[in-house]
């Protein structure tokens, strides 16, 4: 289908047809009408297919929110991996898949796609949306929307901003400071944001908002420079002079052998500095027709440096070379304590176009771009400062890549007094999304090119789904997804070999059903099934590359995840709150999955399918507001999966095994106490039970650097807000500074600052 054609197949639906909300932005929409809140119910006529959770703006300043992923902290059976506050790879994990699997949590802003697929662990583009200007964030649980690309076999988030109906401002200061304490490393790492919104309605027909955010922030050691003895208990051996050194650090690994430590290193204390902003408008062409759109810019600077324990007899600093620490031998290679720099320039753009009639056809377009203008990450060290022997310093580039999407869609929404054959509620479209990476390393000191990873994906949809109004108390939902898919252009280049990989095709089609019934206003039941496949991306399928820090290791023949679900949902409203629980299963072949090394240096990553993986779980929720005490609020959610290996032909020694980092126990508990209208307190802990995070499940010591932990933190808020509508609050973080792991250590205690003031114009 070319230019053309879409654009005329688009005027055709926005014009000729009698309405539609927004491409992506439809599915969201719907969804916001259709959820449920704090307890309460809006009736609508839409079923949706998923199970649904969600925060409000006004629901979200309970707790301390710094950057936009914390919002997702008490959504139920989620996992965000973010590892320090600055953090630009903020990893989802969910009821079947992990932190290691980012392809499988979609993120959309307004419709727009933010989620990232041009690395092995690249995070959705938070970044692209300043907390300030939040309004509400939605999630949606596996496969069973036909709306949604197969990336949806994980979980969905629909992040809303705020679109004002008068004119609105406000601004926020945050600060926070972090207590960290681990390896002999003793420090207070601190940072703060300002954020700032205004919007205005011009007049019943033009609106617009802008926002702006500024980050300063040093998070703590995120790695460090281990070596671990062998099963029999010997490190590796070493010949030659060696140098005495205290300060080395000996623990136990995540495999249960003896560790020594030797100090943060791979760019472990980061200090980064980002500014975003972005401006979004709309006009309304008719009362039917309406148009939006937003540009945003978000740029980075960071430098990372690294911190070693070793000391010569002389008590300076000992970086590499060959060191003998109680008794032990060791040979600390040149590169174990590279700093880096990486300097960014994001740029996002998109538009919609839609009608707006409540009853009848609609149609909608819409597009979006994602542009990386600059990225540029300097590995090692600069003017002959380093030791002996180190390598050269590399840049690494992604300059001129990123992703495009298009969306053309049509809903119908029955008329009131329309119930010939039923009711049916129908949602169909074409979906077109494509990625480029281009991704080069030079060497500094003389700008030769050494390596180059180069490759695009593109996807094409056609979707159909009907949710059908059977009777009063009964609906259902049929949809099905085309998608056909392709790699092509992708290649590696090194100093003395390049490879070109031929072009690839596949196909899928993805059927969806769901029946729902409701027997009166206080419960509802429905069962929900559906297949989604979620195809490779550019990395996994051409990123092998070699760095000062990292082997990657790709799989140009990479098959794509075939997920099979199966959801039971039962939700009950009553007269002081919500009771909901979902049993469900996942059953995906050929998972793709990335397994790290870190035993060698530089660490090794590799990618591949395994044969067959199965989750069953439950899954349960609840809001209490008891009308006896209505200043006292609940919110919670304890959920139990497991997650199993049933098939590897990759590695069979891996079947029977528990998938990697799905835990088997994850709850979290919100209590909000309101006191009076101007004060607020809350108290939240969230848990996450055993996981292990190697294919093999010989992580048998999960609770220090390397391994997957369990881990029980309690976070706290208390705020005021004054007459003049400043709000001001305190907040701490993990109180009881428990020490937790996702393989990097998560944050120490932190405490936080922050004073809000807002406007809302009346006319």
């Amino acid at each position: 289908m070319d230019t053309r054609t879409i654009l005329a197949t688009a005027m055709a639906l926005a014009i000729g047809a009698p309405v539609c909300a927004r491409a992506q932005g439809v599915a969201t929409d719907k969804l916001i009408d259709a959820i449920t809140v704090t307890g309460s119910r809006e009736r609508t006529g839409v079923d949706v297919p998923n199970t649904t959770a969600s925060k409000t703006a006004d629901e979200l300043r309970t707790q301390n929110l710094f950057n936009p992923e914390d919002a997702l902290n008490y959504l139920p059976n989620l996992t965000i991996r973010k590892r320090y506050i600055g953090d630009r790879n903020s990893l989802i994990g969910g009821r079947s898949f992990s932190t290691l699997q980012p392809a499988r949590g979609l993120v959309f802003m307004d419709g727009y796609l933010l989620s990232n697929f041009l690395g092995q662990y690249d995070a959705p583009r938070w970044n692209m949306v300043a907390p300030e200007e939040i309004e509400r964030i939605d999630v949606l649980y596996g496969p069973y929307s036909a709306v949604y690309p197969g990336n949806s076999i994980g979980t969905t988030v629909a992040i809303r901003t705020r679109r004002p109906d008068d004119f609105t401002t406000s601004v926020r200061t945050t600060a926070f400071s972090e207590h960290f304490d681990e390896y002999g490393i003793d420090h207070d790492y601190t940072g703060y944001q300002v954020s700032a919104f205004i919007g205005d309605r011009l007049n019943k027909d033009m609106w617009f908002t802008l926002a702006a955010n500024r980050q300063d922030a040093t998070g703590h050691p995120m790695q460090y420079y281990t070596v671990s003895a062998d099963a029999t208990g010997q490190f590796p051996a070493v010949a030659g002079a060696l140098t005495p050194v205290t300060g080395v650090r000996f623990d136990t690994d995540p495999r249960g052998r003896r560790r020594a430590v030797f100090g943060a290193n791979a760019g472990a204390i980061d200090h980064t500095i980002q500014d975003q902003v972005k401006l979004r408008g709309g006009y309304a062409f008719t009362d039917w027709l309406d148009m939006e759109g937003f540009i945003a810019l978000w740029r980075n600077d960071t430098d990372n440096k690294n911190r070693t324990l070793m000391r010569d007899a002389a008590g300076n600093e000992v970086w590499s070379g060959q060191v003998i620490a109680d008794g032990i031998a060791f040979d600390i290679p040149p590169n174990a304590f590279l700093p880096s720099s990486r300097k960014e320039e994001h740029q996002q753009w998109g538009t919609t176009l839609r009608t707006t009639r409540p009853e009848g056809w609609n149609g909608s377009l819409v597009y979006s771009r994602y542009d990386i203008l600059e990225d540029s990450l300097i590995e090692g060290y600069r003017n002959g400062t380093g030791p002996d022997g180190s390598p050269d310093p590399t840049n690494t580039q992604r300059d001129g890549t990123g992703w495009q999407t298009f969306e053309l869609q049509g809903v119908y929404t029955p008329f009131a007094d329309d119930w010939t054959g039923g009711r049916h509620t129908l949602a169909m479209g074409f979906h077109r999304n494509e990625y480029e990476l281009s991704n080069p390393v030079y060497t500094v000191s003389n700008g030769a090119l050494t390596q180059n990873v180069f490759g695009k994906t593109r996807l094409e949809a056609w979707y159909l789904q009907d949710v059908w109004q059977l009777a009063d108390l009964w609906s259902l939902t049929l949809g099905a997804r085309y998608e056909d898919w392709s790699a092509f252009d992708g290649g590696q280049l090194t100093s003395d070999d390049q490879k070109i990989y031929p072009r690839r095709n596949d196909s899928a089609l993805s059927p969806k059903a769901s029946l729902a019934y409701k027997p009166n206003n206080d419960w509802t039941l429905r069962l929900s099934a559906g297949r989604g496949v979620r195809f490779p991306t550019v990395p996994e399928l051409f990123q092998g590359t070699t760095t000062n820090g990292t082997i990657n290791v790709n799989d140009p023949n990479l098959q794509p995840e075939r997920s099979d679900s199966v959801d039971f949902t039962v939700e009950r409203w009553l007269s002081w709150g919500k009771l909901r629980a979902s049993l469900f299963q996942d059953d995906v072949r050929d998972s793709i999955f990335t397994q790290t090394d870190i035993n060698v240096t530089p660490r090794v990553m590799t990618v591949q399918n395994v044969g067959r993986v199965r989750t069953r779980g439950i899954e349960t929720a609840f809001t209490i507001a008891p009308p006896s005490l209505p200043s006292l609020s609940f919110e919670g959610s304890l959920a139990y999966a497991q997650a199993k290996i049933l098939e590897n032909d990759n590695y069979p020694i891996s079947v029977g095994n528990i998938w990697p980092r799905v835990p088997d126990w994850r709850g979290n508990l919100q209590t909000v106490w309101r006191p009076t209208e101007r004060w607020l307190t809350s108290l939240g802990i969230r848990y996450s039970g055993r996981m292990y995070g190697r294919l093999e499940n010989d992580d048998i010591n999960p609770n220090t650097f390397g391994g997957v932990s369990r881990f029980t933190l309690l976070d706290a808020r208390v705020a005021y807000t004054t007459g003049s509508n400043i709000e001001l609050a305190l907040g701490v973080d993990n109180l009881t500074d428990e020490r937790a792991y996702q393989f990097h250590p998560y944050p120490g205690r932190t405490a936080f600052i922050e004073a809000r003031w807002s406007f809302e114009g009346t006319r």
